[in-house]
């Protein structure tokens, strides 16, 4: 027994850029910060300036969009696997809180806003969803404001959709009824 765990122990000893098994495998279901929910389609290997590299081919179904992703770069760009469902349980319970709006000028609210939705972070989207929602009484949106709580009303939902196993409409459903008791 005490030969395993010697093993064991010296294994953990190996540098962080040595060629371990990547966490992420084909089929796997992850989010790219600025872009959301995608699937892996394959692992593949590609020449770039002479240099070979193993990238995930990543495929936005939504947006009929293609990434290519070097492995070696996936964690420092952001790259995650889904949410827990703990973290989904936060998400929707922070969208149960009181609107936080700071009273400074929307255009520094709007970039703080589009860094919570590109940050990947699945908290920090359902803030800008809570911030932004407005309920039947509340005056208009503008435009901009719309888009942006459409953005992140979207990205919320892809990955409540991803990890809870139904479809992007149900999921959409879910979180605005979440967003409907906490107004009333």
């Amino acid at each position: 027994m005490d030969m395993t765990t010697a093993a064991a122990t010296t294994k953990k000893k190996v540098p962080a850029n040595s060629n371990k098994k990547p966490e992420f495998k084909s089929n796997d279901h992850v989010v790219y910060p600025t872009h959301g929910v995608g699937k892996i389609m394959r692992i593949e290997e590609q020449e770039v300036a002479g240099l070979k590299l193993e990238l995930f081919v990543i495929t936005f179904e939504k947006d009929k969009m293609t990434l290519r992703v070097p492995v070696a770069k996936a964690k420092s760009v952001g790259m995650r696997k889904l949410s827990s469902p703990d973290v989904v349980a936060t998400a929707l319970n922070t969208l149960k809180g009181r609107a936080r709006v700071k009273r400074t000028m929307w255009s520094r609210r709007a970039q703080e806003y589009e860094a919570k939705i590109n940050s990947g972070d699945l908290v920090s989207i359902a803030e800008v969803v809570r911030d932004l929602h407005r309920a039947s009484g509340q005056p208009e949106q503008s435009y901009s404001e719309r888009q942006l709580y459409e953005a992140a009303l979207a990205r919320m939902a892809r990955e409540v959709a991803a990890v809870e196993r139904i479809d992007e409409q149900a999921a959409i459903k879910r979180v605005e009824t979440v967003l409907l008791k906490k107004a009333a």
